[in-house]
């Protein structure tokens, strides 16, 4: 049996961090080297996930120690902002090591692959440099992508998630007396994953967050105007002719629920719906912002940069 490839987690203490060590640890081919997090170092890693097999312990791990430690790959969880001293160090001491940033810091920059592999495979595979998308981001590209060649207009994206989205650091958006029996609005114009759709569809969007009270799960509703008619039995079929062979996103007739996609691990689309003219199309897309939205995805760009197949150590 072949030596299995290492993992480096910096950021390993947060909710997506939790994830990563899980699916980590359920991979025939990957080995957790070592799990980074100031506030839990001392601690073993399985005080917050008992699946670890490979008996880490958090450890508070410079930049530079970072780029020395061996590790095939380096996943930086960390928020936003946060990860170029390390990206720097590793570029300096071992610019062959494969990183994958979870964060919005390298999403615009064209010399990182960008990490939505339905869309961007192709250039994911082999490469060192790629930029985790964002969980929004992801649902609305995917809610969006087969429509993009007949988009007439500007869609707009209503979203809602769990507030596990707003991270661990308190805030009102994770505030859970704040959210109980509540919807909050933010960021309602140039929201971070608006921008980084738009770049990554070629096409303007328009989107408009909230969360809610639950822990995990994304929902978004999008409305697009179309240059051409259509009917319901087209709009599906442009879907599935889209994502034929994609095991992680499922399309179904009724629209899902947001409850359908917290705790799985790819994009469930549908509720197909044309207007009576049929020149605008609404359609529904969930997922689990900690799985598909961050963690899942993050396993399934590994696979593709090691040469993997991509699924390796993802349930289907």
């Amino acid at each position: 049996m072949s030596e299995p490839f290492l993992v480096g987690l910096v950021g390993a203490r947060g909710h997506t961090g939790r994830e990563l060590i899980r699916l980590i640890a359920g991979h025939p081919e990957l080995m957790l080297a070592y799990a980074v997090s100031r506030e839990m170092a001392g601690r073993p890693v399985t005080d917050i996930a008992p699946e670890d097999q490979d008996e880490c312990i958090f450890e508070a791990l410079t930049t530079e120690d970072v780029a020395k430690r061996r590790a095939d790959v380096v996943i930086l969880a960390l928020p936003d902002n946060a990860g170029a001293p390390f990206v720097e160090a590793i570029e300096r001491d071992a610019p062959h090591r494969i990183i994958i940033d979870l964060s919005a810091d390298y999403r615009f920059d064209a010399d990182w692959a960008y990490g939505l592999p339905e869309l961007h495979r192709g250039k994911i595979k082999g490469a060192k440099r790629i930029a985790n998308p964002g969980c929004y981001a992801t649902a609305m590209q995917l809610s969006l992508a087969p429509l993009v060649e007949t988009l007439d207009g500007v869609p707009a994206v209503f979203g809602v998630s769990g507030y596990s989205g707003a991270g661990t650091t308190p805030s009102p958006k994770n505030d859970t007396d704040r959210l109980k029996d509540n919807l909050m609005p933010y960021s309602l114009v140039g929201h971070k994953h608006e921008r980084e759709a738009t770049r990554h569809l070629g096409a303007p969007i328009r989107f408009m967050p909230h969360v809610h009270p639950a822990f995990r799960g994304l929902i978004v509703t999008t409305h697009a105007p179309l240059s051409k008619k259509i009917d319901v039995a087209e709009l599906k079929s442009l879907f599935e002719n889209k994502y034929a062979g994609d095991a992680l996103i499922s399309l179904t007739e009724a629209p899902p629920e947001l409850k359908d996609g917290s705790n799985h691990i790819g994009v469930i689309i549908g509720g197909y719906a044309v207007s009576d003219d049929g020149k605008n199309a609404v359609i529904v897309a969930t997922e689990d912002n900690l799985l598909k939205g961050a963690a899942v995805q993050a396993i399934q760009n590994v696979n593709l940069a090691l040469g993997l197949k991509e699924l390796t150590g993802i349930e289907t």
